[in-house]
């Protein structure tokens, strides 16, 4: 996902086309106008980050695998194994096995350039890992422990072993309103937005994309 990044923000070294190249792949994107109306994206930028999605990825879809791999690239003190298969599931969609250039830019226009309330519905969906409409202390501590298995042992101040779960605790105490023991998407919204701490604890997961 830093790489693609880095392909956006260098959109100013590529001369501009009047649409995208498509010869050389075997999944045909939506043309541009239909992207640029539901991502925050303009022409130009959809076409440098298709660019790089191409060179990445030149059948253009994204396996688990191969996501994995570029992922893992950037985090190479920890193990990313996990947060990227959580990461993939939640840009995949359709639940079709493969990331489309579609199904990408839609996401990272949410995280970069979406409001706060779509990026926490975002985020939500990450969560939730069985995509059921709601989020368990178990979903929640597992997503925690992939963000810390990737982080790896050299942050600074060193991370306790317990550190995942008591993150979770905290979270989870102030989400779970009716005590249910499931958080809401409503209850997950509504304290996020209320609670100064959480949003920068949201923060963890935002450096991690």
């Amino acid at each position: 996902m830093v790489l693609f990044r880095k392909e956006f923000r260098d959109s100013a070294a590529y001369s501009s086309e009047s649409d995208l190249e498509l010869s050389t792949v075997r999944h045909q994107p939506e043309g541009l106008e239909q992207l640029q109306a539901v991502t925050k994206f303009t022409k130009k930028e959809l076409q440098s980050l298709y660019r790089g999605f191409k060179n990445e990825c030149p059948s253009g879809l994204v396996d688990e695998e191969t996501f994995k791999l570029i992922y893992s690239q950037f985090f190479p003190q920890g193990d990313a194994t996990m947060y990227a298969h959580f990461l993939f599931n939640a840009f995949d969609m359709d639940r079709v096995g493969a990331i489309r250039f579609e199904d990408f830019v839609v996401g990272l226009s949410i995280l970069l350039r979406g409001t706060v309330h779509e990026k926490l519905k975002w985020a939500f969906n990450l969560y939730d890992i069985n995509k059921d409409g709601y989020i368990t202390k178990e979903e929640m501590l597992a997503i925690m422990k992939s963000i810390y298995d990737m982080m790896g042992r050299y942050t600074y101040p060193m991370l306790r072993d317990d550190a995942p779960i008591e993150h979770v605790e905290r979270f989870f105490q102030k989400m779970d309103r009716n005590h249910d023991g499931v958080v809401t998407i409503d209850e997950f919204l509504e304290t996020c937005q209320k609670d100064e701490n959480i949003m920068k604890s949201m923060q963890l997961f935002e450096n991690v994309i």
